[in-house]
């Protein structure tokens, strides 16, 4: 690829990579293998003097950006170096070159239109680290966007890039977002040229709402003015749409129906963070990156130990589902051993045995009880239920008028008394 013009002495470059309204991105190389990617302002400098007023804003930006890299943060990328080209006097900042793509591509065919839940949750927490490392020095990104965040194929981490916004003035910032800054993800204050620590947040929340919903909540049709004054009002005044309904008609068809409902499970600790991220009002946000990056840090351990505790309780279930089911077969085995009696046959016995026992006790206590009258030389009789049969003894006896009479009486009454004697003892059963 031919050269356009050159950077610096050193610094050899190797074609664009990213042109745009804002200013282009090239491939660079110093002596060696080191590559390097050079971020090229729009406005040009006449005069490298700080009596430049453009020249002396973009000195005191850079010098706030190379604070960015006094401690090395693993996802933010390294400023290499900064100047003015000795061709067409652009200023620059040279960053290192991270190999793999951006956002924007994993976003885009052949990947999935959207990202998991977990790979979500692994760029929220490596973003916000990001975010606050940046904003404890100080430095505003201002250019939060899919575009600006490369993934690393060689460390596999998330890394911010393209700190160019950060080092324009207010007056370039203002002109350079209106005309041609991605307005999908630009804050409402940012229509005003305004760039706060809650810029970012908006950005980031942007960012997150699109890798979970396939599509950034309020989507550019085409590149006219219109269609770009369409999303600046929306960001202003129209509500966030739903996310977890944008997520369901983005879900892969590839995807099994298993994985489909579990990646519908979007936590709800992160829909929040999104939501406050996505406020209208600056001061309804995250104030910082440290304050989004402690809500991340919390709700994701808190939510990593609130899954713990619903697998015991999930573990303790299933024990006592188990032993709920041994005692259910035990029981059945049981019911299978012992002999049934049907409940109208067994009352039944009950009440014979209850109307014979008070029967038996009724004949033992009753007044009513007939005594057997004998001749005075005989022995007496006791009650029949206590009577034992007498041994016959020989006596002699005088057979005279009154006497027969009498026996005749004897005979007859004794008749009585034994049917009677007779009919109880068969009622009873005992004969």
């Amino acid at each position: 690829m031919s050269k356009v013009f050159t950077i610096m002495d050193g610094l050899e470059n190797m074609g664009a990579l990213r042109t745009g309204g804002q200013g282009s991105v090239y491939k660079g190389r110093r002596i060696g293998p080191i590559l390097s990617a050079v971020k090229l302002l729009p406005t040009p400098i006449a005069n490298e003097s700080l009596d430049d007023k453009n020249y002396r804003n973009f000195i005191n930006e850079v010098e706030k950006l190379k604070k960015v890299n006094e401690v090395a943060n693993p996802n933010v990328v390294k400023i290499l170096s900064s100047g003015i080209t000795e061709s067409g006097s652009l200023p620059f900042i040279e960053m290192e070159f991270i190999e793999g793509p951006d956002l924007a591509e994993l976003l885009a065919e052949p990947h999935e239109k959207i990202f998991t839940i977990k790979e979500t949750i692994k760029l929220a927490d490596q973003l916000a680290g990001a975010l606050a490392h940046c904003h404890k020095v100080g430095v505003k990104h201002g250019d939060i966007k899919s575009n600006n965040v490369k993934f690393n194929v060689h460390t596999g981490n998330y890394v911010l890039l393209d700190f160019g916004l950060s080092i324009m003035s207010d007056e370039e910032r203002r002109s350079s977002m209106r005309h041609a800054g991605a307005i999908e993800f630009m804050a409402p204050e940012q229509n005003e040229g305004k760039m706060l620590f809650q810029t970012d947040i908006y950005g980031y929340g942007v960012v997150l709402y699109e890798l979970l919903a396939g599509t950034v909540p309020f989507p550019l049709q085409d590149n006219g003015e219109t269609a770009r004054n369409t999303v600046m009002i929306s960001h202003m005044e129209a509500p966030v749409p739903d996310l977890l309904a944008k997520r369901q008609q983005n879900l892969p068809p590839t995807w099994s129906d298993a994985q489909k409902e579990h990646e519908l499970q979007v936590p709800v600790w992160l829909l929040n963070i999104i939501y406050k991220c996505l406020e209208k009002l600056p001061e309804n946000r995250f104030a910082n990156g440290m304050d989004l990056q402690e809500a991340i840090v919390r709700n994701s351990v808190s939510a990593g130990n609130t899954d713990n505790n619903i697998v015991v309780l999930k573990t303790e279930n299933e024990i006592l589902q188990t032993q709920l089911l041994q005692l259910q077969e035990a029981a059945k085995i049981n019911q299978k051993l012992t002999i049934p009696v049907a409940r109208p046959l067994f009352n039944g016995a009950i009440a014979v045995i209850a109307i014979l026992a008070c029967l038996s006790i009724y004949g033992l206590f009753s007044k009513k009880v007939v005594y057997q009258p004998a001749p005075q030389d005989t022995a007496s009789y006791v009650p029949f239920i206590f009577r034992y049969k007498p041994v016959p003894t020989a006596v002699a006896i005088t057979y005279t008028k009154d006497s027969v009479a009498k026996a005749r009486k004897l005979k007859a009454r004794t008749a009585v008394i034994n049917k009677s004697k007779h009919r109880r003892k068969k009622f009873l059963g005992i004969f």
